[in-house]
């Protein structure tokens, strides 16, 4: 299936020869060495990133890259991803602190891990997930968080960008949320960090450029196979995922995606505010919600059920968004329509 999206050529354009500038006069590089990949790095003079020093690991010759808010280990030796890591990260924390009316404090620097292989990858899970490593080891092509830790292996720049993009923001509300938020919520955040444009060595990052879900959001609609917003907001991932149905997945994660962006844009952003005070009340731990559901959301050791996200995330958007459904909901699928109508299949 390809995707052709009739109002970005411009844009897309534009940054792809922006990125080919790069690549190419970079193309010609091959450094073999970590010693010779940390002076390279040294010298590209890349304002964000504040130090690069070798990492003795088990799992291969490899870096530690620092910059103002992350500690990025990795066995990767690429020019071009590594000269522009520094910049995407702190981009994506930028972007993840813009989800908010303030800024919040960061105290310590969160820690990614980028392994140059699947097999250094599934070593180091191993190492770090213990009796968990054959739940992570299903996860094809892509990373995960844990721990408070970002873990990823190299799948091509733009989609380990986009996989580090997504599961960054899951580190970022892990470090500092008081309450984990719903399924829909956090997922739906996550995705808006999955497409970007590269700019002047930073990325700005762009949920409308997100074609994946964008396309998968269309399927869904002329399929007719929309999840009701009720159902929504308080579904647990897992359950469509042990179904095994990828239109029923694809639905779940597309309509996430689609619903935060109706929260923050639809109408000239009118429930902006009302989705800020939602975010703070889980920043701050002050929702409006049962003792219980309160206990279970503070605590992370206990797994999100789906008896949880069913009353949590109901709950929560019936007191911050709507308790009208029926209303809310005809106004969601309008905007749906309206984002995924320069979508074409070929």
């Amino acid at each position: 299936m390809r995707l052709r999206n009739s109002l970005v050529p411009v844009i897309a354009v534009l940054c792809l020869a922006g990125c080919l500038q790069t690549q190419n006069s970079k193309r010609h590089i091959q450094i073999d060495t970590c010693e010779g990949m940390a002076d390279y790095l040294r010298a590209q003079n890349i304002p964000t990133l504040e130090s690069v020093d070798e990492w003795d690991n088990q799992y291969g010759d490899g870096l530690v890259i620092t910059t103002n808010h992350y500690r990025i280990f990795t066995t990767l030796l690429e020019p071009l991803m590594l000269s522009q890591i520094p910049g995407f990260m702190e981009s994506a924390y930028r972007g993840y602190q813009n989800q908010f009316p303030k800024k919040i404090a960061t105290a310590n620097k969160f820690d990614v891990y980028l392994f140059a292989t699947r097999k250094q990858w599934d070593d180091f899970t191993i190492d770090f997930t213990g009796s968990q490593a054959p739940l992570y080891h299903k996860i094809k092509k892509g990373a995960y968080c844990l721990n408070g830790a970002c873990v990823a292996y190299n799948i091509g720049r733009e989609r380990t960008f986009s996989v580090l993009g997504h599961e960054g923001w899951h580190q970022f509300n892990s470090r500092h949320f008081k309450y984990r938020l719903p399924s829909w919520l956090d997922e739906g955040i996550a995705m808006q960090f999955e497409a970007n444009k590269y700019e002047n060595g930073l990325f700005v990052f762009d949920p409308a450029l997100n074609l994946q879900r964008l396309g998968t959001l269309k399927q869904t609609m002329i399929k007719k196979k929309m999840i009701p917003l009720k159902n929504l907001v308080g579904m647990n991932p897992g359950e469509v995922l042990v179904t095994e149905d990828s239109d029923s997945v694809g639905a779940f994660y597309s309509q996430s995606y689609a619903l935060t962006r109706f929260l923050r844009e639809e109408n000239y952003g009118k429930r902006l505010a009302s989705y800020h005070q939602m975010l703070m009340g889980g920043l701050n731990g002050s929702w409006p919600l049962d003792p219980m559901i309160c206990r279970l959301a503070a605590d992370r050791n206990i797994p999100l059920t789906i008896g949880w996200n069913r009353i949590a995330g109901t709950k929560l958007f019936e007191e911050y968004i709507s308790d009208d459904f029926d209303k809310i909901e005809k106004e969601y699928i309008t905007f749906c329509r309206k984002i995924v109508y320069h979508i074409r299949f070929r």
